[in-house]
């Protein structure tokens, strides 16, 4: 059946095949900081495998480091395109079911692939050291292990938000377990703050139970604010700018504390809120009223 508009053609159709073409056009945009995603997570990991190769040929310091770190700014900078892009589609009004596929398979490289990578690079390839101490042999399995459930969990984050994401009455305000760009911006995080490859194996045990933390976080019912709800075309109090410009200021000059703060403040806001729900009883079920 054709429809209204192809029965009967009007005389401005050159006019409205110019503005569908505007539309179509405007779906270029959000994906192309979708791309920006992509490539940000490719780079990241080139980055990791150069430390990798850096730490084989005995520099494991500071020229090692310099390789992770870029790999973890190259995630943080992923985070900023992955916000950006669905932002830019909601205000132009460009979402599409193409636009959120693509965004999620950029999701699993930059914010799956990359950074389980880097947990495993960074933060345990350098601790193994069975000559000195026999056991850390196993680090390396446990390393593995831990890094594929980072991956595999986001994985099953992001499926499980395109399902939820499609269904009728969603609360937009909140994420149902931790959005996975939030937990590989922990892990960028802390690469970032400490930059040199971890070489004690009990601060390894600690970064791999860490990281395992992250990957049930996704995949829990801890709901998590969304942001999406701020409206940045309502009127705001000039302390409103203010606020912001102080906080990319020390960004830019205190990058590696600020980061940090920020990333572990998020992953930990809704285990936080969590509790008070917890100790507080739930409320007794209201009575059935029977009326005659």
């Amino acid at each position: 059946m054709e429809s209204a508009d192809q029965a009967q053609p009007k005389p401005e159709a050159d006019l409205a095949t110019g503005n569908h073409r505007l539309r179509r056009g405007m779906y270029v945009l959000p994906s192309l900081f979708t791309v920006g995603t992509l490539v940000c997570g490719y780079y990241a990991v080139l980055k990791t495998l150069q430390g990798v190769q850096m730490m084989a040929a005995g520099a494991a310091g500071s020229l090692a480091g310099s390789a992770f770190d870029s790999a973890a700014m190259a995630i943080g900078l992923a985070i900023l395109f992955d916000g950006l892009d669905g932002r830019i589609a909601r205000l132009t009004n460009a979402t599409s079911n193409f636009g959120r596929e693509f965004d999620s398979l950029a999701d699993v490289i930059a914010f799956g692939v990359a950074p389980g990578m880097l947990i495993y690079a960074w933060g345990v390839r350098s601790s193994i050291n069975p000559l000195e101490v026999p056991w850390t042999a196993h680090l390396r399995a446990a390393g593995w292990i831990v890094s594929f459930a980072f991956l595999i969990c986001g994985a099953a984050r992001l499926a499980r938000f395109n399902i939820d994401s499609i269904k009728p009455g969603a609360d937009r305000r909140f994420f149902v377990g931790l959005p996975i760009p939030a937990a590989a911006g922990v892990v960028a995080a802390v690469v970032h703050w400490e930059k040199v490859p971890l070489t004690d194996w009990p601060v390894t045990v600690v970064w791999l139970a860490a990281t395992l933390a992250l990957a049930f976080l996704m995949v829990s019912r801890v709901r998590y604010f969304t942001f999406k709800t701020l409206d940045l075309r309502r009127r705001r109090p000039y302390v409103t700018i203010i606020l912001i410009g102080l906080i990319i200021w020390a960004i830019v000059f205190y990058s590696e504390p600020v980061l940090l703060v920020i990333a572990l403040t998020y992953a930990l806001s809704g285990v936080i809120q969590k509790i008070p729900g917890k100790a507080r009883p739930s409320p007794p079920a209201p009575k059935e009223v029977h009326v005659q």
